[in-house]
């Protein structure tokens, strides 16, 4: 996809196939990715004396991300996107930390995984912890891998317990 920092003046037509596969992926910043690529890759079109056109083809035309990335509307992304962060306590309203477990051995890293989260919901009294969950992709080059997420505005013991934790495998 050329979207970032090239130029062709003569350039009048840009299609973006599967525009809505970005949203798929499980992060919190998937719909200001796609908003964002999406705004990039329709400037491409029309930067001469000639008119541009966009076509976007997607399977998700309600998402608000492509209403707004169609209508050129960066601030009503940006205060829909605000106010869903909010809600879901995601940055820039809160912190998020995310924790990687991994092993070749399935059962070593789930019972582990599963260890770390208890006592993360045990320690940390101001936090959400999220997990564990198999993580995307779940195996790389034979490694099984887990993820807990943790979201905290104030935690003043995090530190402490992610020592404690780091500490304990450290062996």
């Amino acid at each position: 996809m050329i979207a970032k920092g090239l130029d062709f003046p003569l350039v009048t037509l840009v299609g973006v196939i599967n525009a809505d596969t970005s949203l798929s992926i499980p992060s919190y910043k998937s719909s200001e990715n796609t908003f964002q690529l999406l705004s990039q890759v329709s400037g491409r079109s029309g930067r001469s004396e000639k008119k541009g056109e966009v076509v976007i083809q997607t399977f998700n035309s309600d998402h608000y991300a492509i209403n707004y990335a169609k209508n050129n509307d960066y601030l009503g992304f940006y205060k829909e996107e605000m106010k869903i962060r909010k809600l879901n306590k995601y940055p820039p309203y809160f912190y998020v930390l995310s924790i990687l477990i991994k092993s070749k051995d399935y059962s070593l890293v789930s019972n582990e995984s599963n260890r770390i989260a208890s006592i993360l919901n045990t320690d940390l009294i101001n936090s959400i912890i999220l997990g564990p969950t198999v993580a995307v992709p779940f195996k790389l080059n034979n490694i099984c891998r887990f993820r807990i997420i943790v979201k905290y505005k104030i935690e003043p013991s995090l530190y402490n317990v992610l020592n404690k934790i780091n500490e304990h495998y450290k062996n």
